[in-house]
């Protein structure tokens, strides 16, 4: 932890010496979320409704879902370099440290700036959840301090994933960014408007209906139109530790993989 600890301490120092160039990209990274909002506002403002969800439940999934993928984004999202790192060669500094390559990727390259972003996620969180009617019960009282977390976790699995590619792709960026980003945006909408085999998809393959749609109809006591089972809401945490799962399983196979530079 303290090799860590010091690599965080490094990664801040640098950032925190460039501090115009910080305000910029923090101000960027919140205006990047917030015209995502504007996009469902403007939807919202032609048709009264999706999938039976006004603009302040849409609103509701939408921060749901992007609390947790700026969290994941914050923790964990410095896996897409891990392309950087196998074509330069300069992965094999990490393996050959007595540290866990995750921890140290994700320790030496925190970006501050993308606090702006979870900051806004959270502000129309509050927002929303005060313009929702919600039955607090103690279980949604959990499911909404959950659901970020767990959402996080799903998008981290995601980040994970999506940077596992690059140890079989010449060059796995636009895929990972397909995977983690692709998926953050589709989660900000009501699942059903995907689709039925995307929808379905998007919630059993790749969970990403788990981290804002489905926790928000079980904060709303709403049934979900397209038929899923009336548990299915209450199950992000297990969504989650299945994604971490796959994502463990498919960066330990990714690693036995790699070769090295020279390989």
């Amino acid at each position: 932890m303290t090799v860590y600890a010091a690599l965080l301490r490094a990664a801040l120092a640098g950032q925190a010496g460039y501090r115009a160039s910080f305000a910029l990209e923090l101000l960027g990274s919140v205006l990047v979320i917030g015209l995502d909002f504007v996009e469902v506002y403007a939807v919202l403002t032609q048709v009264p409704e999706l999938e039976g969800l006004g603009l302040a439940e849409v609103a509701l999934v939408f921060a749901l879902a992007s609390t947790g993928f700026s969290l994941a984004d914050l923790v964990i999202g410095q896996t897409d370099r891990v392309t950087d790192h196998v074509r330069r060669g300069t992965f094999d500094v990490l393996l050959l440290r007595p540290l866990s390559t995750l921890g140290q990727l994700a320790a030496a390259d925190v970006q501050l700036r993308r606090l702006g972003r979870l900051g806004t996620a959270l502000a129309v969180l509050v927002i929303a959840l005060s313009q929702v009617e919600v039955d607090w019960t103690p279980a949604r009282v959990g499911l909404l301090v959950l659901t970020p977390l767990s959402g996080a976790v799903i998008f981290g699995s995601l980040f994970v994933a999506a940077g596992a590619v690059s140890f079989w792709l010449l060059d796995g960026r636009e895929v990972g960014n397909a995977l983690t980003y692709g998926s953050g945006y589709l989660a900000q909408w009501p699942t059903g408007v995907l689709g039925p085999v995307l929808g379905r998809f998007f919630t059993f393959v790749v969970p990403a209906a788990f981290t804002g749609y489905l926790p928000a109809l079980a904060l709303l006591g709403r049934d979900d139109p397209t038929g899923l089972p009336g548990w299915l809401p209450w199950a992000s945490p297990l969504a989650a530790l299945a994604a971490a799962a796959a994502a463990a399983l498919l960066w330990r196979t990714g690693i036995r993989h790699y070769v090295g530079a020279g390989g």
